[in-house]
């Protein structure tokens, strides 16, 4: 069985603003398409954007039930797990991108 990669992530408007949870096989094309607004919906009418928080998972039933448990967190649940590890709700995209590979495969 070759190597799976998956990931749910946090995407925010801004500070402490509108949040976004999601799960994805391709975190960077997804963040493109929050970024270009062609995710449909709550995160397009929001201006949910900003890479927060993301976290990896090898299989995609563990990274399904994760998405789903942080979705039904409370806002301050949600917010104490991004700042643990982004406390200046910094856009991470642009880390992600710089450990990416040639052809924009997350070597993460």
């Amino acid at each position: 069985m070759g190597d799976h990669s998956y990931w749910v992530y946090i995407v925010a408007s801004g500070p402490c603003g509108w949040l976004y949870v999601g799960m994805t096989n391709d975190l960077i094309r997804r963040i493109g398409e929050h970024k270009h607004g062609q995710i449909d919906g709550y995160s397009r009418e929001r201006g949910t954007d900003r890479l927060v928080w993301y976290e990896h998972h090898r299989y995609v039933d563990q990274a399904i039930l994760r998405e789903k448990r942080i979705k039904r967190w409370r806002r301050p649940w949600k917010f104490a797990l991004i700042e643990a590890t982004n406390p200046r709700w910094m856009d991470l995209s642009g880390d992600l991108l710089a450990t990416s590979g040639p052809t924009g495969t997350s070597r993460l």
